[in-house]
């Protein structure tokens, strides 16, 4: 037994040998991830020296700006409930007969559960929910503030079905296309019509046209 616990040690030992020299070696050639507010300039400020501890870093600042004002437009978020409320948009959807129509289009309660799981497999879902801030802020205003406008245009399209939706889609891509044939520029800041209004139609086009995929592929 002894001649075999000293050649197990023995192997042990060689073998700790073997890989340490690598690890050290690899660890010491491992480029550093550290950043820095000067990023690494010695002429830089350091922002760690010349800035109060209260408001250094952005959580920091965010926490003491609300001691400020807690009104402020940095922490202030957009009151989507309230605005739905003073627009009547629950009331207007009801006028409309929109969530009818949507029935009649084949996206039933039924049918908006089974959806849970594939939107969540695509990470939709998980989007959403990272990005809250960015979309209560950025996109829930556009949407509320606009809805009045397009819920009469949304339960017209769901009176014709999809069609409505791809013809919509073909016209805003149509109209970003035309915009760049002809040349035509933004007054005052002379940049391309056709890139700035891009901005807006080629995600609208794409959206219509994913809403008019979709209707088509709950009516079969």
């Amino acid at each position: 037994m002894a001649p075999l616990s000293s050649l197990l040690a023995l192997t042990a030992v060689a073998s700790a040998a073997a890989f340490s020299p690598a690890s050290t070696l690899q660890t010491a050639s491992r480029p550093s991830t550290r950043v820095y507010e000067n990023f690494g300039f010695d002429f830089a400020e350091d922002q760690v020296e010349n800035t109060p501890q209260i408001i250094l870093g952005e959580a920091n600042y965010k926490k003491w700006v609300n001691t400020v004002d807690p009104d402020n437009m940095l922490n202030r978020q957009y009151n989507v409930l309230s605005r739905v409320r003073e627009l009547g948009l629950l009331e207007k959807t009801a006028e409309l007969g929109v969530l009818s129509k949507l029935e009649k289009q084949g996206l039933t309660l039924e049918k908006a559960e089974q959806l849970l799981p594939a939107l969540e497999e695509l990470g939709l879902l998980s989007l959403v929910a990272n990005n809250q801030q960015l979309l209560i802020n950025g996109v829930a205003p556009i949407a509320v503030e606009g809805a009045p406008l397009l819920l009469p245009l949304v339960a017209g399209a769901l009176d014709v079905g999809a069609p409505a939706f791809f013809l919509g889609a073909a016209g805003a891509a149509g109209l970003d296309a035309f915009l760049f044939a002809s040349g035509a520029e933004v007054p005052f800041i002379g940049l391309s019509a056709g890139a700035v209004a891009g901005l807006v139609l080629i995600p609208l086009s794409v959206v219509l046209a994913v809403v008019g995929g979709a209707l088509g592929n709950l009516k079969n």
